[in-house]
């Protein structure tokens, strides 16, 4: 328990440190964002190398392979951020701040969802063939929506954040970084308060197949924890630094589902040895290897993918006909 407690608040001491430096509202540069991502990666890997010498081997490498593996899951999310960003007209001077207390609200969630994955676990093994079986349509439904073009699809509001408007209403226009504001007599949210709300609550869709894949490499709750904080604290730096980048990452959802998919057969087998049938099992080293490998050839595919269709598009622009019009301009 005073390791749960110590490791809250270093993050909580942390996050604060965040807070502060980026409390005055401003648009956040490459640089600035490239810094941060760095020390966010850098205080990751310290920790779990503090799992390596404290701990031994398996933990550390527990957590490095759900660390990565919520990381790169992760970036699928900043395709959704980009669309509510641009659905609530949100000024880049605010975006950061946007960013911050949704990513934490997104945090708090997660806890709540890892606390009750570990307790079902802990009275059903059996729900890792649920698990298991969720990870592999996740995985075949994520090649499904990159081969129907799913990033082109408009955020939706869901219900929680439509009956939040209804209740208390929301102005018409931001207010700084005010979240409430009296507004005819009646107290309503801003648009401020709407997207925070936004980014926080969209996240869980997200954990509905992000907490069963980590888990799908290990059971220890401390570990699926800490490798979601650190790789969502993260996440608001990488929006920034990569925001631009994101469309060339054209083969990110194949990649994401291979890992999907892998993770989930790895939980069946997991399910079938609990169950006393004899079935190989997929060790961390392993994991850790193939969810490495996955996102390497992932990202060296899309740039090439994109480069060649950036050729393409210039050449074939480049061997346009000028008609009689465009030579007399």
């Amino acid at each position: 328990m005073g390791l749960w407690a110590l490791t809250v608040v270093g993050l909580a001491a942390l996050i604060a440190v965040d807070f502060f430096i980026g409390r005055k509202p401003h648009e956040v540069s490459v640089k600035e964002a490239g810094i941060w991502t760095a020390v966010w990666i850098a205080l990751a890997g310290l920790f779990g190398l503090g799992l390596l010498v404290f701990g031994g081997g398996r933990p550390a490498g527990e957590f490095f392979a759900g660390f990565i593996t919520e990381k790169s899951l992760s970036v699928d999310n900043l395709f959704v951020f980009v669309l509510i960003m641009a659905k609530f007209a949100v000024p880049t001077q605010y975006q950061q701040r946007v960013l911050l207390v949704g990513v934490l609200i997104a945090l708090v969630l997660r806890a709540v969802f890892i606390a009750a994955g570990a307790a079902i676990i802990a009275g059903f093994s059996w729900v890792f063939y649920l698990f298991g079986a969720f990870l592999i349509y996740t995985a075949w439904k994520l090649v499904q929506e990159a081969r129907a073009g799913g990033q082109d699809e408009e955020y939706e509001e869901n219900k929680l954040l439509k009956a939040a408007e209804r209740r208390f209403g929301v102005a018409d226009r931001y207010h700084g970084t005010k979240l409430w504001i009296q507004q005819n007599g009646k107290r309503v949210m801003t648009p401020m308060l709407v997207v925070m709300l936004a980014i926080g609550t969209t996240d869980v869709l997200f954990a509905l197949d992000s907490i069963p894949a980590i888990f799908g490499l290990t059971q220890d709750p401390y570990i699926v924890f800490t490798a979601n904080a650190f790789a969502l604290m993260g996440l608001r730096q990488l929006y920034f630094l990569i925001g631009g980048l994101l469309k060339k990452l054209v083969h990110l959802s194949y990649g994401l589902s291979i890992i999907l998919g892998f993770i989930g057969v790895k939980l069946v087998l997991h399910a079938l040895h609990e169950s006393g049938v004899h079935v190989p099992e997929i060790g961390i080293p392993v994991s850790l290897g193939v969810i490495c490998a996955v996102l390497i050839v992932t990202t060296i595919t899309s740039l090439a993918a994109t480069r060649r269709q950036t050729a393409v598009e210039a050449a074939s622009g480049g061997g346009k006909i000028m008609s009689k019009d465009d030579v007399d301009a």
